[in-house]
């Protein structure tokens, strides 16, 4: 079985039945996936914001979160420093950094649906 990193926008994606959500199961099928811890944060924090925009649904949001549970996820501690220092030379957030250096220090390909994340983790 393959390993990937994967970050909070494709996390999301599956987690609120987003369109492109079938195509971020195509792409993590078969295989064991990675991510820095940060990614609970992230994913909780796009719970929040939905249900601030949708109070009656809110519990739905919050259950949505139940996801990734069933994913295995393997979380993984990053290097803060290289992270900053990455997201220094690329532009990314340090958000972002955490998980292109991470898929870059496992040598693993990154599952995301954010377009200048992605662009640098073709490089990997």
């Amino acid at each position: 079985m393959a390993d990937k990193v994967i970050d909070a926008s494709a996390l999301a994606a599956l987690a609120f039945a987003e369109p492109a959500a079938d195509a971020v199961i195509d792409e993590i099928d078969g295989h064991r996936l990675h991510a820095p811890t940060l990614v609970v944060f992230e994913l909780m924090n796009v719970a929040w914001k939905r249900a601030k925009k949708q109070p009656a649904a809110a519990a739905l949001f919050v259950e949505a979160l139940e996801v990734l549970e069933g994913l295995g996820l393997r979380f993984r501690g990053i290097d803060q420093g290289e992270v900053v220092r990455l997201g220094l030379a690329t532009g990314l957030t340090a958000y972002d950094a955490a998980y292109l250096w991470l898929a870059r220090a496992l040598g693993m390909p990154l599952v995301t649906l954010d377009k200048k994340l992605g662009a640098h983790a073709k490089h990997i």
